[in-house]
C-alpha cells in the first residue's frame, strides 16, 4: 500500500492531488467520512480533478463541468472515464491507496 499522509491534510468536501509511482491521482475526503481516489487530470482537457466539486458521489471538473462518478469513473456527461484507485483511511488516519498497476 501507498501512504499519502493524514487525512486530516484534506477538509472533508475536498480533494487534493498526489504523486503516486508517477501518476498523477486526486484523493477526495467526501463529507461523510470517507475517501474516494481517482485519476487526476480530465480526460476531456487536461482539467485539475482535485479542484473540482464533490458531493457524496461526483466530482465535476472545474474546466468543462464534465461529471464522474468517483466509485465507477464513468462520466455521466461525456464519454470519457477516470481510472479509479482503491483507497482506505488506516487506524492511525493515514490515506492509503492500493499499489497501481505498471
Amino acid at each position: 500500500m501507498n501512504r499519502l499522509g493524514p487525512l486530516a491534510d484534506i477538509p472533508a468536501g475536498e480533494g487534493r492531488a498526489y504523486a503516486v509511482d508517477d501518476t498523477m491521482v486526486a484523493v477526495f475526503h467526501l463529507r461523510d467520512g470517507s475517501v474516494r481516489a481517482v485519476s487526476a487530470v480530465c480526460p476531456h482537457a487536461g482539467g485539475p480533478l482535485a479542484d473540482g466539486l464533490t458531493d457524496l458521489r461526483h466530482v465535476v471538473c472545474p474546466l468543462h463541468q464534465h461529471t464522474f462518478d468517483l466509485s465507477t469513473g464513468c462520466s455521466t456527461t461525456s464519454a470519457f472515464s477516470l481510472t479509479v484507485y482503491p483507497a482506505t483511511v488506516d487506524a492511525d488516519g493515514q490515506i492509503l491507496i492500493a499499489p497501481l498497476p505498471s
